[in-house]
């Protein structure tokens, strides 16, 4: 498996297209590993725009056909968009988790213990 190089990482299998110095809002998603260990996501809760959420903490929820598992912010910062097509068709997060499956857009406040590309590799063994 591998692991688009242009994205960070988090332990808990979360994705951000963040990189320092950026103040725009970034994507936040879940990785191909956490997809494919979940299996068919058939709900997704996500966080509301308007809301803060701060990094490494609960802000949402994924169930699929195996298990219920928490959905963690990988950064600090306002909840600014919502992928409404992937709440509406949780299939595009397993089909696509780094482009059409994203799952919500962060204004950041705060990045801290975010991985690269080759670190998340090492992590999940891949």
């Amino acid at each position: 498996m591998t692991f688009p190089d242009n994205l960070l990482y988090t332990p808990e299998h979360e994705w951000v297209d963040w990189a320092p110095g950026t103040q725009d809002p970034v994507s936040v998603g879940i990785t191909s590993y956490a997809a494919e260990s979940l299996g068919d996501i058939v709900f997704v809760q996500l966080p509301n725009v308007g809301d803060h959420v701060r990094s490494g903490e609960v802000c949402g929820e994924l169930e699929s056909t195996k298990s219920v598992s928490d959905l963690y912010a990988p950064v600090s910062g306002e909840v600014v968009a919502v992928n409404q097509a992937a709440a509406d068709d949780p299939a595009l997060i397993n089909n696509d988790p780094y482009g059409a499956g994203w799952l919500f857009k962060v204004a950041v406040e705060d990045a801290t213990g975010l991985l690269t590309a080759a670190k998340y590799a090492e992590l999940t063994g891949d």
